[in-house]
């Protein structure tokens, strides 16, 4: 990694382009930014390095490349630089290359998943913290994992996913989990099988390999990516067997770091010190304590870091309550697989949905639901494939369609589904798909979703 004098491409020029030039600079290289966004471009003047909008081949004397997650492999210049012989890495491969090199490299406990990701880290930090770890959450959280290796600190617990692990090599954490897999960025990797094999990755170099009992995807990664020497651990919501951690009554229950797993058992908290609840969230804070306990954290830091967790914004956080109804946003549901979790948490629901969809289905989600619905207001993209599942899977439930038309779409969404709730029910936005058609991301509409229940309060 003495990369001073070399020449490097970095490709992206958003937050992630902005972490990998800073940190190249420091370290001495001839840098050169491209984005096909000439405005975000400009926006990393002050860092002096070349910036040349839409280069579709490597500079002249290019040795490396380094690229943003959200480049496809398929993307002109990273084919150029891959028939040439050039590497191409991303972020989190400099990351942990760049963290080796320190006298006291930092350890890093890892996460992926097509749900649940955000959550895990946090929790996990917080438990870590609670026993006087210096632990952040970083990666895809908002914190570049760059960031926090060049700040120093001695423990990382980085959320991946599966675009930063297709261009990871040498990766090697501690301790690793895939959280679940679903359909979910189909049109980027090309498949299910091809999402999935990028996600176990993770698992390569892994020192204990954490493995999600009841997801047959999870177990399926960690046996196929585990390294032999890697010790194994499961989590799930039934009575844990030696070896796993899981539930047993109302107490989250460690068998697998203990000294005699046949016959012993710590208790690790209870599951009303998981927030916010549900068994998505139980599994959660099972696979972060999993984590935790692979680095040496005792059961009260566990369960005190859980107690202390706050969840992020737009993650199934109540934003109003009046007339007996709660208004749940859980606006990071943007995939079937997500919008599941959110549902079942509640036993009457009035449904906000639609989106884009990604090429995921959507039967297998409305057919597991379909009884806890007690109306569903649709919006966006792929409301016709919404509404044909729900003619199939729930015919008797009432359905609203918000049009185009609407001057504020999320404000006519709130209103209808106010008009179908009752007292006792929850109006739950997990739209299930992601926000691009109609807003700027995912948190945006969840703003929106709180300022029309704000509005409709009063």
């Amino acid at each position: 990694m003495d990369l001073a004098g070399v020449a490097v491409c970095v490709a992206g020029a958003g937050v992630t382009g902005r972490s990998v030039a800073t940190a190249l600079v420091g370290m001495g290289a001839q840098v050169t930014v491209t984005d096909a966004n000439a405005e975000r471009l400009a926006e990393l003047g002050d860092l002096g390095v070349r910036l040349v909008p839409g280069l579709d081949t490597p500079p002249d004397g290019t040795r490396l490349v380094v690229t943003s997650p959200g480049w496809r492999p398929t993307a002109p210049l990273l084919t150029a630089a891959a028939s040439s012989g050039i590497e191409v890495i991303g972020d989190v491969e400099l990351a942990w290359r760049i963290g080796q090199e320190r006298p006291n490299p930092p350890t890093w406990l890892a996460v992926t998943g097509t749900n649940g990701k955000t959550t895990t880290v946090g929790m996990a930090e917080s438990m870590l913290r609670s026993a006087g770890v210096d632990a952040v959450a970083c990666g895809n959280v908002g914190f570049a994992v760059l960031d926090a290796v060049l700040a120093g600190h001695s423990t990382l617990v980085v959320e991946l996913s599966s675009f930063q692990l297709h261009w990871s090599r040498s990766l090697a954490p501690s301790a690793s989990v895939v959280l679940n897999v679903a359909e979910d960025h189909l049109d980027w990797h090309g498949g299910l099988a091809e999402y999935a094999a990028d996600k176990g990755t993770i698992h390569r170099g892994s020192g204990t390999v954490v493995a999600n009992l009841r997801d047959p995807w999870s177990r399926k990664l960690a046996e196929e990516h585990a390294p032999p020497e890697a010790r194994r651990v499961g989590f799930t919501l039934d009575t844990p067997r030696p070896g796993e951690l899981g539930v047993v009554e109302d107490l989250l229950v460690d068998r697998a770091f203990v000294a005699d797993p046949v016959h012993a058992a710590e208790e690790l908290g209870t599951l009303a010190d998981v927030r916010p609840g549900g068994p998505h969230n139980v599994a959660n804070a099972l696979a972060a304590a999993a984590l935790v306990r692979a680095y040496g954290v005792g059961p009260e830091a566990v369960a005190e870091g859980l107690r202390s967790f706050r969840p992020g914004a737009h993650r199934a956080v109540e934003v109003g309550e009046f007339d007996g109804v709660r208004y749940i946003d859980d606006s990071k549901a943007t995939n079937p697989h997500a919008a599941i979790g959110s549902l079942l948490a509640h036993p009457s629901v009035v449904w906000i949905a639609g989106g884009q969809l990604k090429g995921a289905s959507v039967d297998e989600l409305v057919a597991a639901v379909a009884e806890r619905l007690r109306g569903v207001v649709l919006l966006g993209a792929d409301a016709d494939v919404f509404a044909e599942a729900l003619a199939r899977h729930a015919p008797d439930v009432l359905v609203r369609r918000i049009g185009s038309g609407d001057d504020e779409p999320m404000t006519a969404a709130v209103k209808a589904a106010r008009e179908l709730a009752r007292p006792g029910d929850a109006v739950l936005l997990a739209p299930a798909a992601a926000s691009l058609d109609m807003f700027r991301d995912y948190a945006e509409r969840g703003e929106a979703f709180a300022a029309a229940v704000d509005e409709l309060s009063r």
